[in-house]
């Protein structure tokens, strides 16, 4: 729904009129940083759903409306008598996006979910971390994030297809399916081989060297040399060209198997150069790196403020709110920061009267 709102729908966020969406708890000196920022662009409208005026007004609301986004448990929008069959009655071309932990069908379905343990079930965590160490699980909504990228594509896939139709029809979004699909090579390679991939901390099972490597300064640099080419390049501009006629370096099968080897290089030359040193060194010899950024770094450095990738929104309890700007850029119908996060209830008014409620 933000990637809609930031485009331009008018996202209404209907909530509990008591406690609001979960997203306001999440505080950081009792102010909700996360809902400032993933729920700027929207409306909130509160409404009771226990009473049946409140389930009355929400049944016209969506009468009105292009999509509707749900993520109950599979069941419970039908046990509130919103099954898409009665909405699709009342509105033909209604769009239904449902997200859930584990889909709408299938033997998990009524399991409670969150992106947690998708993350680790569907073999991402399995694939994060170091060999030697228990598997890691991101620390941020990975899985969430993932799914409302997919969730905004098919919701406009559907809607291509409602405006040339006129027919609505159910997305049936779990957080499980989207977060397989980024390692989803693991299952060919299992297939081919039917050998579980080790863990290997930053280093890739696929290419090498890649890693992420401690600078003469306490800092890091993020490496890859994905291709041929670019292994060249660096082993030449590191005066050990000769290591490419190596058996153990030749090509990046051989390398990927002897990874620490690969990468002696870089660390040496790494230990013995700043990263200020390193970058404009790597920069000139066109090396593909990146410093490795805390938040604060980040948002000082030059490309990302020439780019704006940070927007500032005004806030009366923070002054400004640092946010991501608007993804992607779009040449002819650009995004835009329209609307700060809401109050709780503070659209209800303007929301219920478009159906004529004062």
């Amino acid at each position: 729904s933000l990637q809609l709102a930031d485009f331009g729908a008018e996202v209404i966020k209907i909530e509990d009129p008591g406690k609001g969406d979960p997203l306001r708890a999440w505080q950081v000196k009792g102010i909700s940083v996360h809902w400032k920022i993933y729920g700027r662009n929207k409306k909130s409208v509160t409404l009771d759903l226990r009473d049946a005026e409140g389930m009355d007004l929400l049944r016209r609301l969506i009468d009105t409306a292009d999509v509707l986004i749900e993520n109950f448990r599979p069941g419970t929008l039908e046990t509130m008598g919103l099954a898409p069959a009665a909405l699709h009655q009342r509105n033909p071309g209604l769009v239904i996006l449902r997200v859930s932990g584990w889909g709408q069908d299938g033997p998990y379905k009524d399991r409670p979910g969150f992106g947690t343990l998708v993350e680790g079930m569907s073999g991402f965590a399995a694939k994060n971390g170091f060999a030697d160490r228990p598997p890691v699980l991101p620390p941020t909504a990975l899985a969430d994030m993932i799914a409302g990228l997919y969730g905004a594509f098919a919701t406009q896939v559907a809607l291509r297809h409602r405006d040339a139709t006129g027919q609505g029809q159910v997305i049936d979004l779990p957080l499980l399916d989207p977060i397989f699909s980024i390692v989803a090579s693991e299952a060919g390679t299992y297939r081919l081989n039917g050998q579980i991939t080790p863990r290997t901390g930053s280093r890739s099972n696929t290419t090498s060297p890649r890693n992420i490597f401690a600078t003469k300064d306490g800092r890091w640099i993020s490496m890859s040399a994905s291709m041929q080419v670019m292994v060249a390049r660096l082993y030449k501009a590191l005066g050990c060209e000769a290591m490419l006629d190596d058996p153990r370096f030749k090509t990046n099968t051989a390398r990927v198997q002897n990874a620490d080897a690969a990468e002696e290089p870089i660390r040496s030359y790494l230990a013995a150069h700043t990263l200020e040193e390193a970058m404009a060194f790597f920069e000139q010899n066109e090396i593909t790196a990146a410093p490795v950024y805390d938040i604060d770094q980040f948002l000082d450095d030059p490309h990302v403020l020439a780019r704006q990738i940070v927007a500032n929104l005004p806030d009366e309890e923070m002054g400004t709110v640092p946010m991501h700007a608007i993804i992607p850029r779009l040449s002819e119908t650009p995004g835009a920061v329209r609307l700060p996060a809401p109050k709780r209830g503070e659209h209800t008014a303007e929301g219920l009267g478009r159906i004529g409620v004062t």
